[in-house]
């Protein structure tokens, strides 16, 4: 599945609601999130039941204002609409798949 770049909290609250889903907040000018996008990708690659989506904290400030993301990479998983994990920082790829778990 496609990761979805999200551009307000009215798709965000949309995409949420069913099923897997694993959020990423991040920046254009944060360097782990760089680092962090192409172990996503290929997480989202993998896990095909898994719904991927990006929020640009700049674009998008009141979402990270409501989840509390005070650094990034904030990586934030919802299961049927409900926040059951978050993680802050770079993940490892064992790591990442053992969070979406």
């Amino acid at each position: 599945m496609a990761i979805i770049k999200i551009d307000n909290v009215d798709q965000f609250n949309k995409e949420i609601k069913e099923g897997k889903v694993l959020v990423d907040f991040y920046a254009d000018w944060c360097g782990p999130c760089k680092m962090l996008a192409p172990i996503i990708e290929q997480v989202a690659e993998e896990n095909p039941d898994l719904k991927v989506l990006e929020v640009n904290v700049d674009n998008v400030p009141d979402l990270a204002k409501e989840y509390q993301v005070m650094s990034i990479p904030t990586l934030i998983m919802f299961k049927d609409g409900k926040q059951t994990n978050k993680a802050i920082g770079l993940q490892p790829k064992q790591q990442l798949e053992a969070f979406i778990k």
